[in-house]
């Protein structure tokens, strides 16, 4: 049957590239770039950053997934991560459900328990409940970022069920290059609502290299949609709680002693605090445990990067890392947020450290193969605590530790000048030292729940042929799995969940077909069909636990998605460029509930289009639109699920270069102030303006 579904979505996509005008094409470049397209030695791209690309198409790019470059990231003024990964088809953007206010992103239906994160190939994972809040991330100092779709090397470390995302950072290519930017934010009505502002510098020598960079963004506040009507908990115009500050350093430096190995050094720090909007229609009765705060959000990593050459067909390359991420919540009585004197009022603080390696070894020595070999380990500690109000009391800090570990053998048959067949297989385990917890009172006692360890086998192929000199064609499956976190097995969620220890692992297979080619001289077609088959899938079921009625996670639901993606990009003369992408995402649940639970986050329909318009030399001006389909989404006590979420925002950026190096910005979003929400009870951002300037040198 699957077999089936599979050649039916396939026919779906080969009847629509015949019949339907070029959809446009995703602003990135996709795995289906060919070697002549192979991005040049002297581009800043830090290359020993980069997820494996084994089985690629071209350089960097992960089979049947995308690289969003940086002139794309400032051309479309994405600041902030969330919103840079929203160009890209296959991945929407996603809001949480209640107080958290955090921002994430799906891949082809996979959320961000089951798509890692990376940071120049370093896995950013929080121990506890790994919920990346990635509207904090900023994106000014990165030369790219790859997102894998449904097949990531297994070579890059346990996770990767449904693909991962990886942040490059910049390498310097010339003796002295820098950018310094800076911009206003103002909303509808021409009020001052935040600002930024990111200074970047480095050298490249004979034999070794400093980069090193600053950015701070500022949110006061977001305008609401004029159409948006007021309720109890939310009067319109300046959105309550939409409040948020981020700053982020970082420094590298590398050394370089011949034309293949090089030795990196790399450091990131990023702080943060952040408000968090009520929901604008729940009654102000169930709200009081919902006035929250978040003070202190703060990443920090240490990494070192390394490859040597052994010989003339084999290297070694080797990760280190160190990782720390702190966290502080402020919860309060009132809805002006200054009181903290009752039952429900607390401050709780996490502590995380992650800290290990990884070895990759790689040989050209076997005839027409290339093997590749890699081990990973990795610590993480989560210690935490609350303080409490009425009566105050400090809790002793509680402490988890658990250590992950990763064997893979990729090989890479070339077949023959044209055709390479990848195949990969890994083994991962998971060994929990301990999982602490406090019973939440002040005369209780610690809670050591029982340590129980996991494994997985993954496996995965992929037949990448390169049909011309500009053309490719690619089929791959893989099958993943996902730990589930802390959080998922031992939260109590404030006395609302019973734990489960033996909670298993999430699997899914992934199947694609992809293709691209250039054609018409300018103009690049790109499409894949992908089929996602989900097993063992985590899921919150009711039960009754010594007479409560209170939440689980269990093992008890599967999915079924399919979809396809199309892309293109055609220069059609010197002033005027075009281009975008559109996806397909059909999704089918099969989970427990009254209601029936349903595949909530993601659109079934997602385009984005884009005209990239020079008039003369020094003048852009780029109209984009960003166009998606209901979504379902629930109340907050998921007692109802209904669609929501559908729009049609247009955008327009206007740039200028005054002199060489300097150019003025001015950038108009959801020009036609629509009103549209992500999820049940939290409205998006009305029509707001940016006005800034670049300078380069």
């Amino acid at each position: 049957m699957r077999r089936l579904l599979l050649a039916a979505a396939s026919s779906a996509v080969m009847a629509a590239a015949q019949n339907a005008p070029a959809l446009a094409q995703s602003t990135a470049q996709t795995a289906s770039q060919t070697p002549a397209q192979t991005a040049a030695p002297d581009e800043p791209v830090y290359r020993l950053g980069q997820i494996n690309a084994t089985a690629q198409a071209a350089a960097g790019t992960p089979v049947g997934g995308s690289v969003l470059s940086s002139e794309d990231i400032a051309r479309f003024n994405r600041e902030r991560l969330d919103r840079a990964l929203d160009l890209l088809p296959g991945v929407s953007i996603a809001t949480t459900r209640g107080p958290r206010n955090e921002r994430y992103v799906t891949v082809r239906g996979y959320d961000r328990f089951q798509v890692p994160l990376y940071l120049d190939g370093v896995q950013l994972y929080l121990p506890a409940d790994n919920r990346f809040d990635l509207g904090r991330f900023l994106t000014g100092d990165l030369a790219e970022i790859q997102v894998a779709k449904g097949y990531a090397s297994v070579l890059d470390g346990p996770g990767g069920l449904g693909g991962s995302i990886n942040l490059v950072s910049r390498k310097p290519t010339r003796e002295l290059e820098g950018e310094l930017r800076t911009g206003i934010n103002l909303d509808a009505t021409g009020a001052f609502s935040g600002y930024l502002t990111s200074a970047s510098a480095g050298t490249k020598q004979e034999r070794f290299y400093v980069q090193g960079g600053i950015a701070k963004v500022e949110q006061n506040f977001f305008r609401l949609s004029d159409d948006y009507k007021p309720t109890a908990n939310e009067n319109g115009g300046r959105r309550e709680g939409s409040d948020s500050r981020d700053w982020r350093v970082n420094a590298k430096f590398g050394i370089t002693p011949n034309d293949t190995d090089e030795y990196s050094f790399n450091v990131l720090k990023q702080n943060g605090s952040k408000g968090a909007p009520l929901h604008t229609d729940d009654p102000a009765s169930s709200q009081t445990m919902r006035y929250w705060k978040w003070p202190e959000w703060a990443v920090q990593n240490l990494s070192f990067n390394s490859r040597t050459q052994l010989g003339e067909k084999s290297y070694v390359k080797t990760r280190l890392f160190h990782s720390t991420f702190d966290n502080k919540l402020d919860s309060y009585d009132d809805r002006r947020y200054v009181r903290q004197s009752t039952s429900r009022a607390f401050t709780s603080i996490y502590d995380d450290r992650a800290y290990g390696g990884g070895v990759e070894l790689g040989t050209d020595l076997i005839p027409r193969n290339t093997l590749k070999g890699a081990v990973h380990v990795r610590r993480d500690e989560h210690e935490e605590f609350q303080t409490l109000y009425a009566p105050r009391f400090r809790e002793p800090n509680q402490k988890s530790v658990e250590d992950t570990y990763s064997v893979a053998l990729e090989n890479t048959f070339h077949a023959t000048g044209a055709v390479d067949v990848v195949t990969g297989a890994s083994y991962d385990w998971r060994d929990l030292r301990k999982a602490q917890d406090w019973d939440g009172t002040n005369t209780g006692r610690f809670v050591n729940y029982p340590t129980k360890d996991m494994d997985a086998f993954n496996w995965q192929g992929a037949v990448i042929w390169r049909t011309s000199a500009t053309g490719e064609t690619h089929a791959s499956v893989s099958s993943r799995t996902r730990f589930p976190t802390l959080f998922e097995r031992f939260s109590s969620r404030f006395g609302g969940a019973v734990s489960n220890p033996g909670l298993k692992p999430e699997r899914a297979i992934n199947y694609e077909i992809g293709a691209s080619e250039q054609v018409f001289g300018n103009t690049r077609l790109e499409g894949a069909v992908f089929v996602n088959d989900l097993t063992d899938a985590i899921q919150q079921v009711n039960i009754l636990y010594n007479g409560q009625s209170v939440t689980q996670n269990r093992n008890v639901g599967s999915g079924f998605d399919r979809g396809f993606e199309l892309s293109a990009r055609a220069l059609l003369s010197e002033w005027l460029e075009i281009g975008g992408n559109y996806t397909l995402l059909v999704r089918t649940l099969d989970a427990v509930g009254t209601p029936e639970p349903k595949p909530t986050g993601t659109p079934t329909h997602k385009l984005f289009a884009y005209a990239d318009i020079q008039p003369v030399e020094a003048l852009h001006v780029v109209p984009s639109l960003e166009v998606s389909s209901n979504r379902w989404t629930s109340n907050s006590a998921q007692t109802v699920y209904y669609r929501t979420g559908a729009y049609a925002l247009a955008n327009l950026k206007v740039s200028y270069e005054i002199v060489k190096g300097v150019e003025a910005e001015a950038v108009v979003r959801n020009i036609t102030d629509r009103n549209y929400q992500l999820m049940d009870g939290y409205p998006e951002e009305g029509r707001s303006f940016y006005l800034g300037a670049r300078y380069q040198f």
